[in-house]
């Protein structure tokens, strides 16, 4: 292996149990979202340190609930409070805020103003519903479609059935991107063309849709400006084996992994950046 300044980094980092675990710097950039215990009831016994560490470790190799190692608190509460912040938006929150600090750390405005689109199909397993043919890609299972900034941060995701065409979906997406984020300019492939996505977001705002396609002429693989960035952040979070393939019932939790995964890179960019 060629040693780089980010792999050095890479190697530095794993400093805990396992390679997924976070680092105290890490952790202090997760801990003021996550919700305080309840002063009624039970006094909470279970670390919400190690309940994160737990999440990361199922992200990372891809496990079954019932196969986390017995280091960590048990299932029933894992997978408890994975639901409960999952139902309670935690990670759509988490994830807009630390994308503004990863954007003002590499000197950047903490709000965009270009967002790149594109969508990404995979397989889903038996238990997993609803679910469609995707017919261009022949992957049964759902999409990822996720809008990022020109740093490959992801602004908003979300998930949905394969059979949904990308300009169609991508209408919710925008929608609910535009309550969050006043972007100006986003750049799309060819797939996103046609009058109903443009008349969708119309009302959104002041938006340009800039289709960037393939020279005229041109075969094989071309690199597109700035199209390759959501390429990028989609081979980023291809790492995590959870995401390698759709293992959840709900899109729900679906789309809670995606957001885990793009907050385990935000929290590792930051911590490399202040290093």
């Amino acid at each position: 292996m060629v040693w780089t300044k980010t792999t050095r980094q890479q190697h530095e980092r794993m400093v805990g149990r396992y390679a997924s675990d976070l680092t105290d710097a890490e952790w202090a950039l997760i801990a003021p979202f996550l919700p305080a215990a309840s002063v009624l009831g039970r006094p909470r016994t279970t670390s919400m340190r190690a309940v994160m560490n737990a999440l990361l470790y199922v992200l990372s190799t891809g496990c079954q609930w019932r196969s986390v190692p017995h280091d960590f608190p048990p299932r029933p509460p894992l997978q408890r409070y994975f639901y409960r912040w999952r139902d309670q938006g935690i990670w759509g929150r988490m994830n807009a805020h630390l994308v503004a600090m990863a954007r003002q750390a590499q000197g950047r405005s903490m709000v965009p103003s270009v967002g790149i689109i594109d969508s990404q199909s995979v397989p889903t397993t038996q238990s997993g519903d609803p679910s469609g043919l995707d017919p261009a890609k022949r992957i049964k299972g759902r999409k990822r479609h996720i809008v990022t900034d020109v740093e490959g941060f992801v602004l908003m995701g979300q998930v949905h059935r394969a059979d949904i065409q990308d300009s169609h979906g991508a209408v919710s997406l925008l929608q609910a991107l535009a309550a969050e984020c006043p972007l100006r300019h986003i750049l799309a492939d060819r797939v996103y063309r046609g009058p109903k996505l443009l008349g969708a977001v119309a009302d959104c705002g002041p938006w340009i849709i800039e289709i960037v396609q393939r020279p005229a002429g041109t075969k094989g693989f071309q690199l597109l400006p700035r199209r390759w960035v959501v390429e990028r952040t989609f081979a980023w979070l291809g790492r995590n084996r959870r995401l390698a393939k759709d293992y959840e019932a709900t899109i729900a939790s679906a789309h809670a992994w995606l957001m885990i995964a793009c907050i385990k890179l935000l929290v590792r960019r930051l911590d490399q950046a202040r290093n």
